[in-house]
């Protein structure tokens, strides 16, 4: 089993390369927002335990998170792998996830952040501001967006770093020239299904 972090800042194309590397590669996709309403809205106990904290406006829990990966992990045994988006996001949570994946017998093979130069990420966001009406729309709000995230992922960043699993992709070329890019890593470990 293959497991994947994919980074990325808003506007990277983190969500379009997640999609090309699921398809490619026939890897489930893990992420902790669509795993979180999809166990609020089965009314799971862990969905129950997360909405207390939602409904309070708080972060839900690393460890109701965990578990709620660990479920999906054993809903797809037989899968390929696994692309986590979203977390970790921080480096107790990167270190809670591999405890997790090492009691499963598999691991977080590699990590692939995609580094796009903060002017072009804004302008990827203010087109999209305007086409999708999405939030982002002004460029202090992108900023601060893009200042929040360096912040809050470098430190998983360099975690991942010091264990040799961390490969920085440039993800300002095309999207087909980013994916060839993140493929030849991911190659290392695994062939794409045609």
């Amino acid at each position: 089993m293959f497991n994947l972090v994919l980074f990325g800042p808003p506007g990277s194309g983190k969500g379009t390369q997640s999609e090309n590397i699921v398809s490619t590669y026939k890897l489930q996709h893990i992420s902790t927002g669509d795993l979180l309403r999809d166990e609020v809205s089965r009314h799971t106990p862990l969905g129950t335990e997360a909405k207390k904290y939602m409904d309070q406006g708080m972060l839900v829990p690393d460890e109701v998170v965990i578990g709620m990966i660990s479920g999906k992990i054993d809903d797809a045994r037989d899968a390929r792998g696994f692309i986590f988006d979203g977390f970790p996001r921080t480096r107790p949570q990167a270190e809670a996830l591999d405890k997790l994946l090492e009691f499963k017998n598999t691991k977080i093979h590699l990590v692939l952040a995609l580094d796009v130069p903060e002017a072009e990420l804004t302008k990827r966001l203010l087109g999209r501001g305007e086409t999708s009406g999405r939030s982002d729309d002004n460029e202090d709000i992108i900023k601060k967006r893009i200042t929040e995230y360096h912040s809050k992922t470098q430190p998983v960043a360099n975690y991942y770093n010091e264990h040799g699993k961390l490969e920085t992709v440039t993800g300002n070329h095309s999207i087909t020239d980013t994916f060839k890019m993140l493929a030849k890593h991911i190659n290392k470990y695994l062939l794409p299904i045609k």
